[in-house]
């Protein structure tokens, strides 16, 4: 316990810089000794900040005070183990926007890793909003040298394939989108590029005389294992009526994607990828703002065609299917659904939470079968470090149907 208390206190400074404004959320009130407590995060939240138009802002009442928070953070997860780093978030509006009603807050957070198994990752997403909401650009930017394990394709390979696949890639997705026919709905298209380069597999077992056996799958047929350049144009679909970004508590969240790629912009492979993401938020029992919420979602990634390695659907991660390592099972398909129970504990940071999910891949949609599903559990604390946000800090063990068993400490919900 010790040891995850002292991670809290990096992993709150983490919540400084990836929060979002929370659209509409009402703030529950404080004790005199809550809003002491909150007076001192906020003094530890004023001396990460720099305001680059504070002046501007103090002088017009039309211009929003933009902010850039930056900060030192740990975090835990199997794909991982420990990792550390820094990163910060420009939060800001463009002319014109008006108040939370007209426009939510543009925030365009970055983040750089480096963990225990030698990986390093550079993250920049952003979500900007056009003035009244009637444009949104979105999307993200990553690069990373990510050495994972790997087991092979297919939904049964066995534990004894287990090697390390490294790789370096390069992604970037713009998308902008338009809101309309109804309020919270925008359609819209992008670009999706993907480079993998420096590919390799690396067998770690050894023989009876002590010497590292050779990879099996150095010399593999499968597509994309030795890199890929993946080229596509995007077309998006977002509604989004949750009540916050950041820990809803009702609404709704439906994400949509179908790219197609080609050799027509200098990619290697050509294929289709269809995406979905849903989420409902229902409040339970309880009072005001500290009722229970049950959380459900359900994702689907349908990929056909020539699928290079790092596209092809994975089970498992810190979001979906908890407790089994990120593609532990790959395969072109992937559908999987999971339902988390939060409890809130009344005038307290503190909760709790259980969750089951259920999921499986597959070569073809019409492989997909009720027995072969896969399936986890488990249980979670939750410490509120930003009342504001609602942000939590989230330490979650799950048990998989086979039994192995993840710790994951992050900051933010898995959905």
């Amino acid at each position: 316990m010790p040891k995850i208390l002292l991670l809290a206190f990096g992993l709150l400074l983490l919540s400084l810089p990836t929060a979002k404004l929370a659209a509409q959320v009402d703030i529950p009130e404080h004790s005199e000794g809550e809003a002491e407590e909150l007076t001192g995060l906020s003094k530890l939240i004023e001396t990460l900040t720099l305001r680059p138009n504070k002046k501007k802002a103090a002088l017009d009442s039309t211009i929003y005070p933009s902010k850039f928070i930056i900060a030192p953070y740990v975090l835990y997860t199997p794909e991982t183990s420990f990792g550390f780093g820094v990163g910060g978030s420009f939060q800001f509006k463009l002319p014109n926007s008006g108040d939370e009603t007209r426009t939510r807050t543009s925030t365009i957070p970055i983040a750089l890793t480096y963990t225990l198994e030698n990986q390093i990752l550079f993250y920049s997403g952003f979500e900007i909003f056009f003035p009244d909401e009637k444009w949104v650009l979105s999307g993200n930017v990553r690069a990373q040298v990510f050495p994972r394990l790997f087991y092979g394709v297919g939904r049964d390979t066995p534990e004894s394939n287990e090697e390390i696949f490294e790789s370096t890639q390069l992604i970037l997705e713009p998308i902008l989108s338009k809101q309309v026919f109804i309020d919270k709905l925008f359609i819209g298209a992008g670009i999706r590029y993907r480079h993998v380069a420096s590919t390799n597999f690396r067998n770690e077992h050894e023989d009876e005389n002590g010497m590292k056996l050779p990879s099996q799958f150095l010399d593999t047929d499968i597509s994309g294992a030795n890199g890929s350049t993946s080229v596509g144009g995007e077309l998006a679909a977002l509604y989004d009526t949750r009540n916050s970004l950041l820990n809803a508590q009702t609404g709704t969240y439906l994400e949509a994607t179908f790219s197609q790629y080609g050799e027509i912009l200098g990619g290697t492979h050509v294929y289709d990828l269809i995406r979905y993401d849903l989420r409902h938020f229902i409040q339970l029992k309880g009072k005001e703002d500290w009722r229970d919420v049950l959380a459900l979602n359900t994702r689907g990634y349908f990929a056909n065609g020539d699928v290079p390695l790092v596209d092809l659907a994975q089970l498992g991660s810190s979001e979906i299917m908890r407790g089994y390592y990120e593609g532990r099972y790959i395969s072109n398909n992937m559908l999987a659904a999971q339902a988390e129970y939060r409890l809130n504990f009344k005038n307290s940071p503190w909760g709790a939470v259980a969750f089951a999910s259920t999921g499986d891949v597959a070569p073809d949609i019409s492989d997909f079968s009720l027995k072969n599903l896969r399936g986890a559990f488990g249980l979670g604390m939750r410490l509120m470090v930003d009342p504001l946000e609602r942000l939590n800090l989230r330490v979650d063990v799950a048990i998989t149907a086979e039994g192995d068993i993840n710790p994951y400490i992050i900051i933010g919900e898995a959905f």
